[in-house]
């Protein structure tokens, strides 16, 4: 065993390398998955173009597609412009609800942090990208729209769904980890006094101190949008139910 030390000691100057090739590689592993995730998105937005006739350029009942695949453009059925709409309006709302799920929770806000943090470049370019299809939205199903805007639009929504996925696995895989020793203690007091804010067999003076001090844990750390405040203070309001009583002999 002392040789075998020995020998290694007389190569210490491999660390370097070595360690540079390890971070490349996760590096690498982690691009990997992400390009996995946008080809994931790439080909659901190809099914919805499939399902609906529809594509770029063209018009929503003459779809022209490889000759590789003439089994799924036989198969594809024709559908109005209000059919395509619909699909596109509940995968838009669908990604908006699940954006949400964390914007307006305080509790997944602190332990997913960059979800909500516009300097995390996935965040931001998910953000952008909500705007991109909010803004390319039609104001309803009956409004009539040309060719060019729904496929605008559906670009625009498989864009949004991509960002999001990538934005969510980032945040995921950072939890708290961009925070000093310190905030993440004060992250953990926070999530913890949480808990005791909206438990409902708290007092409601419990459940108020706890908030106020939810509040001064998170101060300039995390950032409560106004509606995700007033979610959080309603659940810290709600009325304590009264012990069920006996009726009345």
């Amino acid at each position: 065993m002392e040789s075998f030390w020995q020998w290694a000691g007389s190569f210490w100057w491999l660390i370097f390398p070595l360690g540079g090739v390890i971070a490349g590689g996760a590096r690498a592993l982690y691009a990997s998955s992400e390009r996995a995730a946008e080809r994931r998105h790439e080909r659901k937005l190809e099914k919805m173009r499939l399902k609906a006739g529809f594509a770029p350029g063209t018009g929503p009942t003459s779809i022209h597609l490889p000759a590789a695949r003439p089994r799924e453009v036989d198969s594809a059925p024709s559908v109005s412009h209000e059919d395509l709409l619909s699909r596109l309006f509940a995968e838009h709302d669908e990604i908006t609800a699940r954006w949400l799920d964390y914007e307006l929770d305080v509790a997944k806000l602190i332990a997913f942090p960059a979800m909500s943090d516009g300097r995390q470049p996935l965040t931001a370019a998910f953000l952008r990208a909500k705007k991109t299809a909010d803004a390319l939205r039609p104001a309803s199903i009956e409004t009539h729209v040309g060719e060019q805007q729904i496929s605008e639009y559906l670009d625009a929504v498989g864009a949004y769904a991509v960002a999001f996925e990538v934005a969510e696995r980032e945040a995921r895989r950072l939890r708290d980890s961009t925070f000093s020793e310190a905030e993440r203690k004060k992250l953990d007091r926070a999530q913890k006094l949480l808990k005791v804010a909206v438990d409902e067999s708290a007092t409601q003076a419990e459940r108020n101190i706890a908030y106020k001090r939810v509040r001064q844990e998170l101060d300039g750390l995390i950032v409560l949008s106004d509606q995700a405040v007033e979610v959080l203070e309603n659940q810290v309001a709600r009325e304590i139910a009264p012990p069920p009583q006996d009726p009345p002999a």
